[in-house]
């Protein structure tokens, strides 16, 4: 199963990169931060995987402080995609107070390969 996901991985990578390449079109990053019921209730996970999804690279982590924070870069339009699902979805036993996002540019390149969890 572990091959299969990195498999996956890969394929999702190159394809993403060989996208913004062939269209030359520019990438966006944008900070966030995640307020409300969003800590034991699987949010990190369902972020990484919808960040994924959509072909994203990014990171996200719980913070000491109860919300979550991240970056994700990629497409614009898919960036803003998963700036609505931060804002309004979450995991489904979350809640969502407020999302800040903050530090968002415009990017060449990819600064982050893949979607991860910090600890």
């Amino acid at each position: 199963m572990f091959l299969s996901e990195l498999g996956m991985f890969l394929f999702l990578s190159v394809f993403l990169v060989l996208t913004v390449v062939m269209s030359g079109s520019k990438l966006a990053s944008v900070d966030f931060e995640v307020f409300g019921n969003v800590q034991g209730v699987c949010f990190r996970m369902y972020t990484e995987d919808q960040g994924r999804s959509l072909g994203l690279s990014g990171w996200v982590k719980n913070t000491r402080q109860g919300t979550v924070i991240g970056q994700i870069q990629g497409h614009p339009d898919r960036v803003n995609d998963m700036k609505l699902w931060l804002k309004n979805v979450g995991s489904p036993s979350s809640r969502i107070d407020r999302t800040v996002f903050s530090n968002e540019r415009d990017i060449s390149k990819l600064e982050i390969h893949g979607f991860s969890t910090r600890y």
